[in-house]
This record gives C-alpha cells, sequence and structure tokens, in this order.
C-alpha cells in the first residue's frame, strides 16, 4: 500500500471511473483522502415517523409497496412506504426504478432526505436510503456534499473514500507534538477521516480548524523563510542623496502628498542597505505609484547603476516610458530612458540592447522582453515590477540572474491586498499604501442594467459618441461557447458595428490578435480614431484614455469584485464624470456583489468583500496565474484569529529551529508555495 497508488486499486473503481475522479483532480489515494467536501447535511439525529418535520430528516423503517411506473414524458417514479411503530410516510424517487427491486420489505433501514409536500402529500422525495448498520456513510449522519463531475456523484465519492480511510495509517503527523498540544490542534489522521465521516458536529469543528490552522500555517512558513532566505542576500547599497531628492521634488510639476513622500522615504531607507530591498507598494489608479518609483530610480542613476521596469502588456510599457521620460527631462536623463518591447523591428532591438550593454541607457523599461532578448544588466540596481506583484516569480528570477546579484525590488500594484493576505501569502513582502490621489477624482458612477433595459442604455450612449467622447465595452469571452453563455467580443462587435452605432467606429480587441493589430487598435483609439472598443479584460491594467468616459461590463456576474472595480477604474481618468455599466444576462436581482460595486467605490473595502465571498478555496489573483495548488480547501482568509495565531506557530517553528526535512508533507507542501513565491 501506498498514497501514490492509483484509484483503481479501490473496489468499484474502474479506468472510467478513475477518469471521472482525474477530472476533478484526482488521480490517487493520497488526493482522494485530502479531496475535502464543499458541504454537509445534517442527517445525524433520527426520529420517530410520527415526530418529522418538513425539511432534512432521517428516519429508521421497513419499506413495504414498493413499485415503479412511467409517467407522461417518459419519467420514472418509483414510490414506497416507510413505517416504524409510530406511523407511515410515503417515499418518493424520480428515475431511480432500481429501487423498487433493491429493498427487501423484512430489513430496516435508514431513511435520509427532504420531507415536504408533494403533489398535496407529505413525501419524503429521492431519500437516500441504506440498511442499518454500524457505519453507514449516506444516511443516519453528518452526510459530505462534494464538488461533482459528469459521471461522478457525491454518492460514489463517499463510496470511494470509506475503503480508502485504510490508507490513512501511512500519513505521517505534519506538524510538531508542541504545536498540537499548544494551539490545541486535532491529529492529522483523524482530521482528515473526521472531514469526511463526522461523528458530531463539534468534532467537525475541531477537524475544519485543524485543517485550516495548518493551511495557512503552510503559507505563513513559506512566507518567513522566504524573507529570512532575503535577509542573506547582499545588495548594491544607493546612497540617499538628500540634494538629489530635493532636486527631484522641486521639478516636479505638482507636489507631492504626504503619503507619498512618506512611501518614497520608505523606499529611500530599502535601497540604501545592502539588505535586498522587497517592497509592494499599493496604490489606486491615479495615486502616483510611478512619480515614486522613478524617484528611487532616479537616486540609483546617480550611484551609476541601472534601472529595469518591467510591465505586463506593451501598452502599459510604452505609457511607463512616456511618463518617466517627461519626469526625467528636467534632470537632462531622459536620453537614459529605453523601452524594450517585442514588437520593435529587429533594428531597433539591437540598437537598445547595444546601449544598455554599455550603459548609455540607465532606466530599461520593457515586457518580458527585457528576459528573452541577451540583455546584460551587471550594473542593476533597481527592479520596478507593474502588476506582477507575486506570481511572475520566474520573470524577475531570470531579470534577477541577468544582473548576476540580487537588486532591490519594488512591485507595484493597483489592486488592493488584503490584510489577511498580507500576513500570509505575502508575508516575506514590506508593504507601502498610497490610499489618496493627489486631486480630487470625480467618483466613477456605477449602474446596474438588467437584459430588458441594454437596448435602451446602448441607444441613450448615442449622445456620448456625438460630442466626441468614447465608451469601453468589456465581455468576458472572445468567442461564443455552448459551455458558458456569457456575451462575447466578437457577437458584441457584430452586433453594435451593424447595428445602434453603425454610424461610429467600432473597434474589438482581445489576445487573439496579432501583436501589430492590437497596437494599431490601441494606437486607434488614442487617437480617437475608434469611438467604441469592444474587448476582453485585455484593457484591466494599465491603459490610459482619458477622453473614455463610459465603461460597459457585459455580462457582470461573471467578473470578480477587485477585477470589475480595474475595469471602472478606466473611465473618468481628466478630471470629468465617467459612467459604469454593469449589465445582466438576465432580468433577475442582482447579486450582492454586484450591489456593493454600485454603491462602493473604494478599492480597499471592495477587496475584501471580494475576499470574504469568495470563501476558502480561492486565494486572492492566485487561479488565473495558474498557480491553483497554493488554493485553500478549508480555511477562510477573512478569519484574522486563525491567521494570527498560525502565523505566530510559524515564527516558532523558526525560532525553534525546526528540521522541515523530518516533516516530509508539510515539507512538500512549503517547497510547492515557495517554488511560485520566492525570489532565490
Amino acid at each position: 500500500m501506498d498514497l501514490s497508488d492509483k484509484l483503481t486499486v479501490l473496489s468499484g473503481i474502474g479506468e472510467v471511473v478513475a477518469r471521472n475522479f482525474a477530472t476533478l483532480g484526482i488521480n490517487n489515494i493520497e488526493e482522494l483522502l485530502t479531496y475535502f467536501p464543499r458541504k454537509y447535511n445534517d442527517f445525524s439525529h433520527v426520529v420517530p415517523i410520527n415526530k418529522t418535520k418538513p425539511g432534512p430528516v432521517t428516519i429508521k423503517a421497513k419499506i413495504t409497496n414498493a413499485r415503479s411506473r412511467r409517467a407522461r414524458h417518459g419519467l420514472n417514479i418509483t414510490e414506497g412506504i416507510a413505517s416504524d411503530e409510530t406511523g407511515s410516510i410515503y417515499l418518493v424517487w424520480f428515475n431511480q426504478p432500481y429501487r423498487a427491486s433493491s429493498v427487501k420489505e423484512d430489513a430496516e433501514y435508514y431513511i435520509s432526505g427532504e420531507f415536504g409536500l408533494h403533489h398535496k402529500r407529505m413525501s419524503m422525495i429521492n431519500p437516500s436510503v441504506e440498511m442499518v448498520s454500524s457505519f453507514p456513510i449516506n444516511t443516519a449522519r453528518i452526510v459530505p456534499v462534494y464538488k461533482e463531475t459528469k459521471g461522478l456523484s457525491s454518492l460514489q465519492i463517499r463510496r470511494a473514500i470509506k475503503p480508502a480511510l485504510a490508507y490513512l495509517r501511512l500519513i505521517n503527523e505534519s506538524l510538531p507534538k508542541w504545536m498540537l498540544d499548544e494551539y490545541k490542534l486535532m491529529p492529522v489522521i483523524q482530521s482528515i477521516e473526521t472531514m469526511h465521516f463526522p461523528i458530531s458536529n463539534e468534532e467537525l469543528y475541531e477537524a475544519k480548524h485543524r485543517i485550516a490552522f495548518e493551511e495557512v500555517f503552510d503559507l505563513s512558513l513559506a512566507a518567513l523563510m522566504n524573507k529570512n532566505e532575503l535577509l542573506s542576500e547582499k545588495a548594491l547599497s544607493i546612497k540617499f542623496s538628500e540634494k538629489l531628492a530635493k532636486q527631484f521634488v522641486n521639478n516636479l510639476p505638482f507636489k507631492l502628498t504626504s503619503e507619498q513622500k512618506i512611501v518614497a522615504w520608505q523606499i529611500l531607507q530599502d535601497i540604501e542597505k545592502t539588505v535586498p530591498m522587497n517592497r509592494l507598494l499599493e496604490g489606486d489608479v491615479g495615486t502616483g505609484k510611478t512619480v515614486v518609483a522613478t524617484m528611487a530610480a532616479h537616486m540609483t542613476m546617480n550611484e551609476d547603476l541601472q534601472v529595469a521596469l518591467m510591465a505586463p502588456t506593451e501598452l502599459l510599457a510604452r505609457q511607463h516610458a512616456d511618463t518617466i521620460h517627461k519626469i526625467l527631462k528636467p534632470f537632462k536623463l531622459d536620453h537614459k530612458v529605453g523601452l524594450l518591447i517585442g514588437s520593435h523591428k529587429f533594428a531597433q532591438k539591437t540598437q537598445v540592447i547595444e546601449k544598455l550593454n554599455s550603459g548609455e541607457i540607465g532606466f530599461i523599461i520593457g515586457t518580458h522582453s527585457l528576459i528573452q532578448e541577451k540583455v546584460s544588466l551587471k550594473k542593476l540596481g533597481l527592479i520596478v515590477i507593474d502588476e506582477q506583484h507575486r506570481f511572475g516569480v520566474k520573470q524577475r528570477q531570470a531579470l534577477m540572474l541577468k544582473a548576476g546579484h540580487m537588486p532591490h525590488l519594488l512591485s507595484m500594484t493597483a489592486t488592493p491586498i488584503p490584510r489577511s493576505l498580507q500576513l500570509t501569502l505575502y508575508g516575506d513582502l514590506d508593504i507601502s499604501v498610497i490610499r489618496k490621489k493627489p486631486y480630487t477624482d470625480l467618483a466613477v458612477k456605477t449602474k446596474i442594467i438588467t437584459l430588458n433595459k441594454r437596448t435602451e442604455l446602448y441607444e441613450s450612449l448615442i449622445n456620448i459618441l456625438k460630442i466626441k467622447k468614447q465608451i469601453f465595452i468589456v465581455c468576458p469571452l472572445i468567442s461564443d461557447s455552448d459551455n458558458m453563455p456569457f456575451r462575447s467580443t466578437e457577437k458584441v462587435f457584430n452586433e453594435l458595428s451593424k447595428g445602434v452605432y453603425k454610424d461610429f467606429n467600432v473597434g474589438i480587441l482581445h489576445s487573439k490578435l496579432k501583436t501589430e493589430d492590437k497596437e494599431k487598435v490601441m494606437k486607434d483609439f488614442v487617437a480617437r480614431k475608434i469611438d467604441v472598443l469592444v474587448a476582453t479584460t485585455i484593457i484591466e491594467v494599465g491603459v490610459n484614455i482619458p477622453n473614455a468616459s463610459v465603461m460597459i461590463i457585459e455580462s457582470a456576474e461573471r467578473f470578480g469584485l477587485a477585477q470589475a472595480h480595474q475595469l471602472r477604474g478606466r473611465v473618468g481618468r481628466n478630471h470629468e464624470q465617467g459612467y459604469c455599466y454593469l449589465l445582466l444576462d438576465d432580468n433577475n436581482q442582482p447579486s450582492s456583489r454586484l450591489r456593493a460595486l454600485e454603491t462602493t467605490s473604494d478599492g480597499f473595502k471592495l477587496a475584501e468583500l471580494d475576499l470574504k465571498i469568495r470563501g476558502p478555496g480561492v486565494i486572492y489573483g492566485v487561479t488565473q496565474h495558474g498557480h491553483d495548488g497554493l488554493d485553500l480547501k478549508v480555511a477562510k482568509l477573512t478569519d484574522q484569529d486563525l491567521i494570527i495565531e498560525a502565523r505566530r506557530a510559524a515564527t516558532e517553528f523558526i525560532d525553534k529551529k525546526e528540521n522541515l526535512l523530518q516533516y516530509v508533507q508539510l515539507n512538500k507542501r512549503v517547497e510547492r508555495i515557495r517554488s511560485v513565491t520566492n525570489l532565490n
């Protein structure tokens, strides 16, 4: 027996069923045992029939008169009568004809299900039935409900897990005994078995707490190990010059806010040390993050060291290059700013690389081209990463390898990081926040639009286009999909360009277009040659079109709160009123999530609410970067007490100089986390 055994070693699981399990990410015994339920139905209280009330109920009874019949439209109905010494009730199953032949009239069964009114008769509908035993798995207990897939029900999953429990003895405890005692944690084997087959709600609570604690502990330990490892690295010290700092601030066409000054000072203090800076700068669009980063870059270039800024898109890289070029022009440093992106022609790239390698370029801005091209960055003192603060780790590592040493690192994001994530996943980062914009922007007016009002909305916006303002329309899909009935860019583009906006220039933008075509579309939109741009979330980050005043988000329920807020930030950028319309695919009541967007413009509040709505399982922004292995199965990142407790335990683990290699499973999990979060 081995935890890596394939599921086919279990009775009743053949190749077909194993393939169904594989679609859920379950390929072996270990993955099956750690596939935890998404919820539980409490059928643990067995009541006599005369005490049954509408709702979930379990009875212990004999079943008689079980028979099946064919109803209209081909529906098969199986009926029976359950009886105990106190009375009888009707049982009804739909499309389960085997029920009639499977029950034995002289046997006693546990019967669990919903008791309610059916065709003017109180009945139990589609109940689970098991012969009375000491270990029922579908009735007379707290019954786990799993995330299912086609061809695989919760019942089948429960049946597979029961024999797999024999493998639990192969699992070694993954936490030290002192931690189990100090934090009153259930042993790992007991917690896994209880998650699948809890005896009581109290025991289930303890099992959930143990699993959740360990999930958060893993994240916290990985973050602290990353941070400690970084402390052993050496960076080049970038000396602070008060004269240069004053000169920089005095030559800006605006005054720095108090928050910008505080953050700039934190960064300048960091880069003066030989311990590499690893700081995350949070701030909404327009709060002045780029100015603060450029101030640190100016100080770096003054030491004859180089700066690299990496952006996720060519469009954003171009915008950064333009902004930084203007900021550094008064210091006659604009000629030392270079741009390196994939769409540049060979001769253009060659010239930039030669200037960079010779040191003529002191501040290079680009996309992944900075990694892919034959670039030498031996004098690299500072790296600035925009909107890749956590999951561009491999790209950041590649950039650092080009330097041959550990540069200082400043990450920037317009997406607020909730406090709970700052303590866990981002625990290795020092965090600075700029909350206020240098100027008072009008909040973007946001409104939810139901399906029957869509046409009316589009027609009403013709007046906006007539005064030469521009409109963004964002869709969740590029093309129509049978599996996902959401609005696509191609469908909306065809509808509008041939319909209500046929007299205007409508453009389309998505990731499947060639790079040069994407560049042309954006250039035309910037130049106001395109009035309406239908796009995917490719425009979510960094697009600055001050003339765009309307953002329409099609199939708005499809987007997360943070993402929708980022999209909304694309409009109302020129001290003018912006409008955001959240379009629904039906006429039903909108979710509380969309209502929050309609009433709240505070990105930090929305980020916290987004995390709360997502619940356990989804770490902020992880899945979209392909690292769903970091997702939490049980822990809720809104549980601040748990997070503080687990982080304290991680600190103790390091302080006690525990040998991580002693704990095989823990080491495996922590190394997986570090592989996508560690810079070394």
